[in-house]
């Protein structure tokens, strides 16, 4: 890379060494996917598309992962990763809590994903957390990891596929254990008092990793510093705060589209069940896949499925990041315990997202700014779950990161 002189002094810009090929097939995957979609099924569905594009384009530049934010507090009191997620929920829940009262946006009828609160959840949310740790990513980082070319979250991609599916022929049990109905802070309190409630608890949870992180360090610790870039929105990084607020927009753009918030994991289920059936398994006898929108959605094609499209979007817009950041270069070798926790991460995660009624986006995040109560109840379940990951990631080989601070 050759240096570029900036003119009036400062850091010296670098030209980035695009990778032109997989960008010109994500570029064409992108416009192509969109003029399939708007052709076979609907306007609508090909712009979730492009959003889905556009939300792993963010995940991407941003490098906005759950499990790695989680780790590296768990591990070395680092709170920079979940102080963005306090924002992208405060923002999220000045936008959607208004919306969700009224029941419509812009003239159409919106809903929030509100869950039961009880047993499913609980156990749900905290093997989903020891699966962020030993799978290496929570839903959205897997799809984004996978478009950014990293072959073994592809590993983790599949089991968690087939964690999924298997999930939805046990929920019958678990969702008749003891719990609550599902409970909306939002119907409850009403917008305002809500809005009130869930930003006093997320500047709580900001100014708590500020202490911890202070007393552990003696002062915040920056983020890495990063490299300048010819043009950096283009090429990436991204700081984290400027992802935390683009990805609370882009749910809300969702919600706008789609009439519900941003949802990653029941698509997995979708694909391992049409797998499962393609390989002769009677899925369609399954309670859960035998009436109703699921079984609905077992029959039709894949594009119809909004969920679906935006994944598959999502994999594609990482990709996109990846190639413009240099970046896209798949390794194919894995080293056996890696590989080992990818699997059983995968499965947990894909097991534990369906118990709990969602992932990281579809229980933390969208649950969280739909006025959800079993969205916090996911959070302090799968935070525990992820201190038993990190605890048991070095037994995989997997590293765990920590700041070797100097006396400077």
């Amino acid at each position: 890379m050759s240096d570029l002189s900036t003119p009036f002094g400062g850091a010296p810009r670098r030209l980035v060494n695009i990778n032109p090929k997989p960008l010109a097939v994500a570029l064409a995957l992108v416009v192509f996917g969109a003029v399939y979609l708007a052709q076979t099924v609907s306007g609508k569905q090909a712009a979730l598309y492009v959003l889905g594009a556009m939300l792993g384009i963010t995940l991407y530049h941003a490098a906005f992962g759950f499990t790695s934010s989680w780790r590296v507090f768990i591990a070395d009191g680092r709170g920079a990763g979940l102080r963005a997620q306090m924002l992208m929920l405060a923002i999220g829940v000045l936008l959607f809590f208004p919306a969700l009262a009224a029941g419509t946006l812009f003239g159409h009828p919106v809903t929030g994903e509100v869950a039961p609160v009880g047993v499913s959840v609980l156990f749900g949310a905290f093997i989903f957390g020891i699966g962020m740790q030993l799978g290496g990513g929570c839903a959205s980082g897997t799809l984004y990891t996978v478009g950014g070319g990293s072959t073994r979250m592809v590993v983790t991609l599949i089991a968690f596929i087939v964690g999924s599916v298997v999930g939805t022929a046990h929920l019958p049990f678990w969702s008749a254990l003891p719990h609550l109905q599902p409970i909306s802070l939002v119907k409850t309190l009403g917008a305002g008092p809500a809005i009130a409630l869930n930003l006093a608890v997320f500047a709580v949870i900001a100014a708590l990793t500020v202490l911890i992180e202070k007393r552990r360090h003696g002062r915040l610790v920056s983020e890495v510093e990063r490299e300048p870039k010819a043009s950096p929105w283009l090429h990436g990084p991204w700081p984290l705060m400027a992802g935390a607020v683009v990805l609370a927009i882009l749910n809300f753009v969702t919600l706008a589209l789609s009439g519900r918030p941003w949802g990653v994991t029941s698509a997995f289920a979708l694909w391992g069940a049409k797998t499962f059936t393609a390989l002769g398994i009677d899925v369609a006898s399954w309670p859960i896949w035998s009436t109703g929108p699921n079984a609905a959605a077992l029959s039709a094609p894949i594009s119809h499925d909004v969920k679906s499209v935006m994944d598959i979007g999502i994999v594609i817009g990482a990709m996109i990041a990846a190639s413009l950041a240099g970046r896209y270069a798949p390794v194919w070798r894995l080293p056996l315990r890696s590989l080992i926790a990818a699997i059983v991460g995968g499965l947990l995660l894909g097991y534990g997202a369906r118990l709990a009624y969602g992932c990281n986006i579809g229980a933390y995040f969208s649950g969280i700014v739909s006025g959800s109560l079993h969205g916090w109840l996911w959070l302090v379940a799968a935070f525990c779950g992820n201190v038993i990951g990190t605890k048991l990631r070095p037994a995989f080989g997997l590293a765990v990161e920590r700041v070797k601070l100097t006396g400077c």
